[in-house]
């Protein structure tokens, strides 16, 4: 995106909640509305704050009065994910990849994995362990650390895992900075980690859920996001229970079914398989009145990345024992390391400004309304 077409996209943005704010009709939807009416005009501060304050639940179109036919042509879902798109590029770090965020599709997302398993594949090959258990070689290892030492393993992700949390999180710092919340208080922070949690705005502001193929309500949307999540969240609960069992129990992998490790990462990736199909097929399905198209193949990237992480781990608990588990090592290796290295210029980073602006707004909400720049101005 050109500066230009940032400077059209927020304008866009400008002119659509100046009509939004004279009708208020949608004021109960979602905490953008509300944290639109505090404001008589919106600086670019503001318009990236509730852009990210936007789940995109598309009820506030199907509602709006003024949407197209209406020569006003209001869509606030479409006009707000432009300007999202917009506060990834501006605020990745280091700035260098700022346009990584654009060019990140379905397509790149595919390479980048293929391209690190493949690597790993010729180091397995060079190392004499990918064809351990076939008819060039001889009985198939059960441990994973036969194929790659755990020190190997460990000096490869932990690096990358660092630099995608360092990466994102100094891209979420700047955008924190920029929209001055003020200061954190512990009723804010439990309001926005429920509200996160819960995906609260998913609801469409009545409880029955969002609009996704055309004006009928769903609850999917929601459920499916939860699944993905909350089966990424106990794959990283297995990962840290594996590492806990490795170096303080003196356990290593690998683990028997019934282990915790175990336990939390088949059910994680169960989850996050179901997720990403439900996902998938919503999106697919999505009404196109709802979504920026420049957007789909970035969101169907991330989708399909976590469905490669999630079905490749599965498969290789399932076959460990089999010819083909230094196969899918490699596979389900390549795939996560591809997914942490993109992550801060992918999708991924919806969920990490989200939760910053939820939390801006959970701090602004308790706050008196201030008058905006222009009306202390015309005032004065």
């Amino acid at each position: 995106m050109t500066p230009l077409q940032a400077l059209i996209e927020e304008a866009e943005v400008d002119r659509v909640l100046q009509i939004c704010n004279a009708c208020r009709y949608c004021e109960g939807f979602c905490a953008v509305f509300p944290a639109m009416t505090r404001r008589l005009d919106f600086n670019h501060a503001d318009i990236h704050y509730l852009a990210n304050l936007c789940h995109n639940c598309g009820a506030c179109l199907h509602a709006c009065q003024y949407a197209a036919p209406h020569e006003f042509a209001v869509n606030v879902p479409v006009a707000l994910s432009r300007v999202r798109a917009k506060t990834y590029a501006d605020h990745a770090w280091p700035p260098v990849m700022s346009g990584f965020y654009q060019a990140h599709g379905l397509t790149l997302s595919l390479a980048i994995a293929t391209a690190l398993a493949l690597v790993l594949m010729w180091a397995a090959l060079l190392n004499g362990t990918l064809l351990q258990g076939t008819i060039f070689a001889g009985t198939p290892s059960r441990n994973f650390y036969d194929v790659f030492p755990h020190g190997v393993m460990v000096g490869l992700f932990l690096p990358v895992f660092v630099f995608a949390m360092f990466a994102m999180g100094m891209g979420v710092l700047r955008f924190w900075r920029g929209a001055a919340p003020g200061a954190i208080t512990a009723f804010s922070l439990k309001e926005a980690v429920g509200d996160a949690l819960t995906l609260k705005y998913l609801d469409g502001g009545h409880g029955q859920g969002c609009n996704n193929d055309d004006d009928a309500w769903t609850l999917w949307r929601r459920r499916w996001h939860h699944a993905v999540f909350y089966g990424f969240a106990l794959c990283f609960l297995a990962t840290t229970t594996g590492t806990i069992y490795h170096y303080a129990l003196r356990l290593p992998a690998p683990y028997a079914w019934l282990t915790l490790p175990k336990l939390l990462g088949t059910l994680g990736g169960v989850l996050m398989c179901l997720g990403c199909i439900g996902l998938w097929r919503l999106h697919s399905r999505r009404h196109t009145a709802h979504v920026d198209g420049h957007q789909g193949s970035i969101d169907q990237g991330f989708i399909a990345l976590l469905f490669i992480v999630a079905s490749t781990g599965l498969a290789l608990a399932l076959m460990r024992h089999s010819a083909v588990m230094p196969l899918l090592l490699c596979l389900h290796l390549g795939s996560v390391m591809a997914f942490f290295v993109t992550a801060p210029y992918s999708k991924m980073a919806h969920g990490a400004y989200r939760c910053a602006a939820l939390l801006k707004w959970a701090i602004e909400r308790r706050q008196p309304s201030q008058p905006s720049h222009s009306r202390l101005k015309s005032e004065g």
